[in-house]
């Protein structure tokens, strides 16, 4: 397929629902464009494991017949991806691993969410296996690209997600976050990404997720289509281990802020590896700041108090979650022998270790949110390096691998042990064009808040106005 024949990027998700709205184009319309771009990047940028041709064509078709007879719904006929770890009905979840998977007869709660709305689910995108890592790609389904530099990734485990939206395939898209995974591929493909308060989204059919690590999260250009994708899967069924009261974080959006004191905080969390910021972040962290400044801003250095334990808290709820989910693969002979490793840990860590692991949360959340005392906000660099290479964790040995990913992603998982909300902003490029980003960290329900802030500065610097060169 030549670059002639297929359609331009789509623009938001916002924008694609006015669009829809006004009648200037049609589902049907969107869905076969989106399905051309997604057809002619697959050789290249590799975002997609599945893609719903057939079912999303006849519900684009459903959508405008029912805009026809004057039906409304906030989404509906606009085209969205979601990760390959959510289960839609008659598809299969692989969640990044080998196997002959079952098709799924359920819909996951934030797929009836997104349906209910009327989106048109045109794929499941690529994660790295059982979200382990923050790049995206294996023997199995190859390497998933960046948008913004092909011989990087695009981040993990969400990186497809975050690859599709960069490119410009889909509006927006669903990922999920137990250690960073939309905080960080949306920091190297210079998109907003969200990682709510843990209990806003179901995550049934269960009742939580890596032992309450993990959350969904919209990966998108802008705040405004972050907020949007935010508010449309929000919610709780019977069965939620964790619940939250209903907020709307969309009309937060164009909001001021008021002045907020905000805490920069470069310190890495405690880690068994090395790990150091790198200077090409620290400067675009420094610009960051000195935005924040002139829209009227307090900006102090000041740490969070994580404590060299902290660790001890995350590695058994993650690893344990790997273990649960491993021990459902079709073939667990088939993933990579790290899969396997990691899987045993959680093995062993189930029991005593996971039970004082989550006993301790109460704990570290007063000891972290005394800084909240002081301060609205924490503002930390979402990565401590610039986006890897695609192949930097390829063919290594456990620990080997530890090091990589630890040296460049040391900041995010915390705020998952803690359960609070943080939102990934673009903070630029290196001088060899790479996305890097920061993170607007919040305590408990401040979702609103940091959604306020973060479009502020999406106002001063128009991030979303940039985009990669074309991949088709």
């Amino acid at each position: 397929m030549t670059t002639h024949d297929v359609p331009a990027r789509p623009t938001g998700l916002t924008d694609t629902a006015a669009a829809l709205d006004t009648g200037t184009t049609t589902s049907v319309e969107l869905v076969r464009d989106a399905l051309a771009r997604i057809d002619a990047s697959r050789s290249t940028l590799n975002a997609f494991r599945v893609v719903r041709r057939e079912a999303a064509l006849a519900e684009a078709a459903e959508a405008d017949r029912r805009r026809a007879r004057g039906e409304h719904a906030p989404l509906l006929g606009v085209p969205i991806a979601i990760k390959d770890d959510t289960d839609i009905v008659g598809e299969t979840t692989a969640f990044g691993c080998p196997g002959d998977f079952p098709t799924r007869q359920h819909d996951a709660e934030v797929v009836r969410r997104l349906r209910d709305a009327g989106a048109v689910i045109v794929g499941k995108t690529h994660s790295s296996e059982v979200g382990q890592w923050p790049l995206t790609g294996n023997p199995t389904y190859g390497h998933t690209r960046n948008p913004w530099s092909r011989e990087h990734t695009p981040g993990g485990s969400s990186g497809g997600s975050a690859a599709a939206v960069a490119a410009g395939l889909v509006p927006a898209a669903l990922g999920s976050d137990g250690a960073g995974s939309v905080r960080i591929p949306a920091a190297w493909t210079n998109l907003v990404g969200i990682k709510p308060q843990r209990g806003r989204i179901s995550m049934w059919p269960h009742p939580e997720a890596f032992h309450g690590l993990t959350t969904h999260g919209p990966l998108a250009r802008t705040v405004a289509d972050a907020a949007l994708l935010l508010d449309t899967v929000s919610g709780n069924r019977p069965g939620d281990l964790h619940r939250r009261d209903p907020i709307r974080v969309s009309d937060a959006v164009g909001r001021d802020p008021g002045r907020l004191r905000i805490a920069l905080s470069l310190k890495l969390p405690f880690t068994a590896t090395p790990r150091r910021l790198d200077p090409r972040v620290r400067t675009r962290i420094a610009a960051l700041s000195t935005t924040l400044r002139d829209l009227g801003h307090e900006v102090i250095l000041a740490d969070p108090d994580y404590g060299i334990t902290f660790g001890l808290d995350f590695l058994p709820r993650s690893m344990a979650g790997i273990h649960d989910w491993a021990s459902t693969l079709p073939d667990p002979s088939l993933v990579d022998p790290r899969t396997r490793a990691n899987a045993h840990t959680g093995k062993l860590l189930h029991g005593l270790p996971l039970r004082a692991a989550r006993a301790a949360e109460p704990r570290l959340r007063r000891r972290v949110g005394r800084i909240f005392d002081r301060f609205d906000v924490v503002l930390t660099p979402t990565t401590a390096t610039p986006p890897l290479p695609v192949d930097a964790i390829d063919g290594l040995g456990g620990w080997a691998t530890d090091k990589v990913i630890t040296a460049a992603c040391p900041y995010a998982w915390p705020w998952n042990v803690l359960g609070w909300p943080g939102v990934n902003v673009p903070a630029g490029f290196t001088d060899d064009g790479l996305p890097v980003g920061a993170q607007l960290l919040g305590h408990d329900d401040s979702e609103p808040m940091l959604v306020s802030l973060a479009a502020q500065l999406e106002s001063a610097l128009l991030w979303h106005e940039q985009s990669p060169a074309r991949w088709w």
